[in-house]
């Protein structure tokens, strides 16, 4: 594979805590410049993923590459090439988050102006000039989620792994996150993002991988994945329960899934509003009052239920088993 397409490349790696194999053979690969989104539940396998690409945990088995260099190898010249943003935002939160960021400049060897210049730069990015004086303990989650973000951009490099930046955020920090996303992929960076949220994925990545059992088990763009799951489904909650019986009637559609006990009827679409219309119509020939209507899409629970029939073991509960007893 030629290393000027692909910044990374995943050959068969593995990786066990004890009996548990959290990894079992994961192949990819990510073109320059694009977002690859790793999805699954907690305990897919995403973290250890990042984690051996990052050079934080040695793989069992198996090779990657990040810009051409081995992981395991040449671990200097990769960290020379990665951002990481984990899980949980490593800030100092005694610190302002303009001396988080001078810090972590300094870190990276910068000069003195040049680690002041460089922070400046990022706290414009993540819109944090108005806070940059203040500890970083007065932050707000999605705040500390921007400038954990910003940290890992400061030596400006062309690959960041992102490992599930929105978890837990409230939707304005995560639209925040999801902007800055856009906008380092739109420069060239290309960024691996795992996520546990379809619409995370579909909105951000050009191409999707689902894992579980620390297997690949489909790949594609978000429709592609969607479509797995099969059409869209168009929920209609009848406002009498009296009426039920006349709306099922009403309806006679064999996709149509039926809940008594919710007064609701469920049935596949890919009409769209033309399909709503004609529900809507139908109900009011037979003289059937609806209560509400609505138009539910295939969700991450959809696709990963659909694939795979069961929940995935966390790995952090593997990794822990797995260590001697008496260590933490």
């Amino acid at each position: 594979m030629s290393t000027d397409t692909y910044a990374i490349v995943a050959a068969g790696l593995r990786k066990s805590y004890g009996k548990v194999k959290v990894l079992d053979g994961i192949d990819f690969k990510v073109k320059r410049g694009t977002i690859l989104a790793l999805l699954g539940p907690n305990g897919a396998g995403k973290t250890t993923t990042v984690r051996i690409l990052s050079t934080l945990l040695p793989a069992d088995d198996g090779t990657a590459t990040i810009e051409g260099h081995s992981v395991g190898k040449d671990d200097d010249k990769v960290r020379s090439q990665i951002g990481l943003t984990g899980q949980y935002a490593a800030v100092d939160e005694y610190l302002t988050g303009r001396e988080n960021l001078t810090m972590m400049g300094r870190l990276y060897r910068l000069s003195k102006d040049d680690a002041s210049r460089r922070a400046d730069e990022l706290l414009a990015l993540v819109d944090l000039v108005e806070a940059s004086k203040r500890p970083v303990r007065t932050y707000s989650g999605g705040m500390k989620r921007r400038l954990d973000l910003a940290m890992s951009l400061i030596a400006n490099p062309p690959v960041i792994f992102l490992d599930e930046p929105t978890t837990g955020l409230d939707p304005r920090s995560r639209l925040a996150i999801w902007d800055m996303v856009k906008k380092l992929a739109a420069n060239g960076t290309t960024i691996l993002l795992t996520t546990q949220y379809l619409e995370e994925a579909d909105l951000l990545a050009d191409n999707i991988i689902v894992i579980d059992g620390g297997k690949v088990i489909a790949e594609g763009t978000a429709n592609e994945l969607k479509s797995k799951v099969g059409s869209d489904r168009l929920e209609v909650v009848v406002a009498k329960r009296g009426n039920f019986q006349k709306a099922c009637e009403a309806m006679n559609d064999a996709t149509l899934r039926t809940d008594e006990e919710r007064r609701t009827l469920s049935i596949a679409t890919k009409g769209g509003v033309k399909k709503l219309k004609e529900v809507i119509q139908k109900l009011e020939d037979a003289n059937v009052a609806i209560e509400t209507v609505s138009l539910q899409r295939p969700t991450l629970d959809d696709v990963f239920l659909t694939l795979t029939g069961h929940t995935a073991v966390k790995e952090a509960e593997a990794e822990q088993a797995a260590k001697p007893k008496g260590k933490k």
